[in-house]
């Protein structure tokens, strides 16, 4: 912002600027909460929006979103094209609650048309905040940057139970494979990590059992929060 007149003027217009920015932050909170407040469950499903990718991973998506809407599941994704369509796809054909949270960038991704909750924010971390508050579980495609954000920021707070736990899968051995190793022979290695962690996410070739794999975690957790306590 260009000077106008003295440092004066600068600070204010600075502190205006702020000001607006914190209501648009807090008006993208407000219409995600008011949105997404009917959602009791949902998986996140998230992966690559290009087009080059292996159609078979696109299969895939669909297929596991039709299997999580008859498991009683909402999806959400980033809302875009790729890997994010063919999810949102097998959820609205399923019939079920399609949710998509697209971002504004330079590229202006085009939302894709299988939504029946379509938003969009300009902020990534209030989008990140809506995924992983209704979200049951995460499970993540091949992708590039955006994807790998999304994943290791849920691990993150899975980590430092910022939230509470659940079940984090990686779809493609082949393409995980290489971080997967890198992570248990580096950061194990040198001490960043504990063999613990390695334990928050899952490797998969087959979606076919993720949704039992989900219903599974939920009934542990359930069940171990309302536990009572021997001598209790």
């Amino acid at each position: 912002m260009m000077e106008r007149g003295g440092s004066r003027e600068f600070v204010v217009d600075a502190m205006v600027e702020n000001a607006w920015r914190m209501f648009r932050i807090l008006g993208e909170f407000a219409e995600g909460f008011e949105a997404m407040g009917n959602l009791s469950r949902a998986v996140a499903v998230f992966g690559s929006a290009r087009d080059a990718l292996n159609p078979e991973y696109c299969r895939k998506a669909e297929e596991l979103s039709s299997a999580l809407v008859k498991a009683g599941y909402a999806v959400l994704t980033g809302g875009g094209p790729g890997i994010m369509e063919a999810a949102n796809k097998g959820a609205f054909e399923a019939g079920g609650q399609s949710v998509g949270l697209s971002i504004y960038t330079p590229q202006e991704q085009i939302p894709n048309p299988y939504q029946s909750c379509a938003l969009s924010f300009r902020y990534f971390f209030v989008r990140k905040v809506m995924l992983v508050k209704y979200a049951s579980a995460f499970v993540v495609f091949p992708g590039g940057f955006g994807t790998l954000d999304e994943l290791f920021e849920a691990l993150t707070l899975i980590q430092t139970l910022k939230i509470h736990p659940f079940p984090v899968f990686l779809v493609g051995r082949s393409f995980w494979s290489g971080l997967v190793s890198w992570i248990r022979d580096t950061l194990m290695r040198w001490g960043t990590i504990s063999s613990e962690d390695v334990r928050l996410f899952q490797v998969v070739d087959d979606v076919a059992g993720i949704p039992a794999s989900i219903e599974a975690y939920r009934h542990e957790a359930d069940h171990a929060r309302f536990a009572v306590p021997e001598g209790g």
